[in-house]
């Protein structure tokens, strides 16, 4: 393995697909602004490198872990950044659910410099970021992809190429939109059929068997609900913001869709009651605060 990769955004998600890749023998640096973070990826065997311009200057790859598209956009266009000083033949992976405008703003640019560009937002959370088995929806060209190939197939369990640039943040954002909807959906669906004195565990068994199971009865609710860990290491706040991007869409888009509507309304509304910092589970206690009390 001759590819040399960097990692900017050394977070729960970026500090595990960096870990994760050095495990599989690539050869990895990465960056931060916290110090911490730079820390803990050192210890897994990451090369930490303080300057920015000195890691873009130094891998074939460079995949970012950011929390929003402002974000990207600035590092991508913004002084002293990838346009900047990237060289030529240099290949940027995007992890980060961003939005399809921003990506293929971004692709469009750093083509100008011959430096290629694939939006690969992920799934599948700290755990499947550090072990390997997150799922990507990836835009960009096909010969991107088989140049990001090796690395992304060390990083990730499942790889779909949904289309050009950006359609992976499209494909994400109706993933999370989805989630959210899931979410709220059966932990009202469990509480109905608790109240009837119906076993939640008992429930997700025969959900799970029927055409009404989602991610939220297969993994959310007996990992992070029933057993009340609420430990999934995704937050109120990431969704919120992922759902009010596809709320965004929508709206750029002219559809008037009414339960998508509601949805992202419910998620706003959740921010009277649930801090940006709790996790993203924590949405059910909306639906029935005595069923899904966090334990003690």
């Amino acid at each position: 393995m001759n590819m040399t990769v960097g990692v900017i955004g050394l977070g729960n998600m970026g500090g595990g697909m960096a870990a994760t890749l050095v495990r599989k023998g690539f050869a990895v640096s990465g960056y931060d602004l916290s110090g911490s973070a730079l820390a803990r990826a050192e210890a897994q065997g990451v090369n930490p490198v303080a300057q920015l311009d000195e890691l873009i200057a130094r891998v074939d790859l460079l995949i970012l872990s950011l929390p929003k598209a402002e974000h990207v956009e600035a590092l991508c266009l913004g002084a002293g950044g990838i346009l900047e000083r990237g060289r030529a033949g240099l290949l940027v992976v995007d992890t980060t659910t961003s939005t399809p405008e921003a990506s293929r703003k971004v692709a469009a640019a750093l083509a100008e410099k011959a430096i290629g560009f694939i939006d690969a937002p992920v799934s599948g959370g700290p755990k499947g970021a550090a072990t390997g088995s997150m799922s990507m929806v990836i835009g960009g060209s096909d010969a991107d992809l088989a140049k990001a190939r090796p690395v992304l197939e060390a990083m990730s369990g499942t790889r779909v190429h949904i289309g050009p640039s950006g359609a992976g943040n499209v494909a994400k954002i109706a993933n999370n939109l989805l989630a959210a909807c899931h979410l709220i959906s059966t932990a009202e669906a469990v509480s109905m059929a608790a109240k009837a004195g119906v076993d939640p565990e008992k429930l997700l068994q025969g959900l799970n068997a029927g055409s009404g199971r989602s991610g939220a009865t297969q993994v959310m609710f007996p990992t992070w609900v029933l057993n009340k860990a609420y430990d999934s290491g995704f937050t109120m706040g990431l969704m919120r913001k992922d759902v009010g991007l596809a709320s965004d869409l929508c709206e750029s888009l002219g559809l008037d869709l009414p339960l998508s509507r509601q949805v992202a309304a419910l998620w706003q509304a959740s921010a009277e009651t649930l801090a940006d910092g709790e996790d993203f589970c924590c949405i059910v206690q909306r639906s029935d605060s005595q069923l899904y009390a966090k334990g003690e």
